[in-house]
């Protein structure tokens, strides 16, 4: 007996069983239960559900041994430089077509707005670049871009990845608008999810570090998410960069929080605020005693 015919597999397979009934017609209550998705959809089997929604992604990642990522957060709605600047040039031209039209001119603004914004976009692209060129000098640390997937900031830190020659994950959800997995994903760890709970966890099990760029609910949302589980040790700390200063500092005073005793005074130190994908790196390296991209 050869060593393959003592370590087959004898019990047949779940895909074997589906196949072998695929062409036999039945009810609903006929079909396996693993391959019933009426069934599996009902609101009793949530905690199922829940479960495989974490395990896909996980197994995913445990058989590629990723268990060290940068989470980059940012608006989705940000422009990358070329295509707000070809926005802007469309605005200007229509207006000065019609000077006197009000909506041409509200169009101009928020193209004027996209192209300011834009320098976001071009910070997490070149922040994702130098982060993967490390990670391919330094193959030991596997340490990988991991974004939410869709358009914006997200798109522009697996831009960044694949630019600079790697690998990236994006963990899409399903939402009405905005979420449409972008092309810069590695394919095999484009991950889509319903429940934003599961898609949190894998934002932050495997974190090594948090970068924030300016954005909306949904960064305020995983931002502080990270901040609370840090503030109250349910998580280990890590550098939690927010980049931007300018808008973070408007947007929200931090010192209100510590004068009305809302939150401790150390608890600044969970975060920097730094303006530029340089600093944001610098950062991360000082954190983790990397210098000039090599370990000390």
């Amino acid at each position: 007996m050869t060593d393959n015919e003592l370590h087959r597999r004898r019990l047949i397979s779940a895909t074997q069983s589906e196949e072998s009934i695929a062409k036999i017609e039945g009810q609903g209550s006929f079909k396996l239960a693993f391959a019933d998705n009426e069934f599996l959809l009902q609101d009793n089997l949530r905690a199922v559900r829940l479960q495989l929604e974490y395990l896909k992604p996980e197994l995913t990642l445990e058989k590629h041994q990723i268990d060290a990522t940068i989470v980059v957060f940012g608006s989705a709605r940000f422009l990358s430089p070329e295509q707000a600047q070809h926005d802007l040039s469309i605005a200007e031209q229509a207006l000065a077509a019609e000077p006197n039209n009000d909506s041409l001119k509200d169009k101009l603004k928020n193209a004027q707005r996209a192209l300011k914004n834009s320098a976001y976009y071009q910070q997490a692209m070149d922040f994702s670049r130098i982060a993967t060129e490390h990670n391919l000098r330094h193959h030991e640390e596997n340490l990988m871009i991991v974004s939410g997937g869709g358009p914006g900031i997200m798109e522009a830190a697996n831009r960044g990845a694949m630019e600079a020659g790697g690998k990236s994950i994006g963990l899409n959800i399903v939402l009405p608008r905005e979420q449409k997995p972008n092309p810069y994903i590695t394919p095999e760890y484009c991950f889509q999810f319903h429940y934003f709970a599961i898609r949190k966890m894998h934002f932050l099990q495997r974190a090594r570090a948090l970068v924030a760029f300016p954005g909306g609910f949904g960064t305020l949302d995983e931002l502080f998410e990270t901040l609370t589980l840090v503030q109250t040790k349910k998580s280990e700390p890590v550098p939690i960069v927010l980049v931007g200063s300018e808008f973070w500092s408007r947007l929200i005073d931090f010192d209100l929080l510590v004068e009305e005793g809302t939150i401790a005074e150390q608890d600044l130190a969970l975060f920097q605020i730094l303006d530029t994908a340089e600093e944001a790196w610098q950062a991360i390296c000082h954190y983790y005693d990397l210098k000039n991209g090599s370990k000390t």
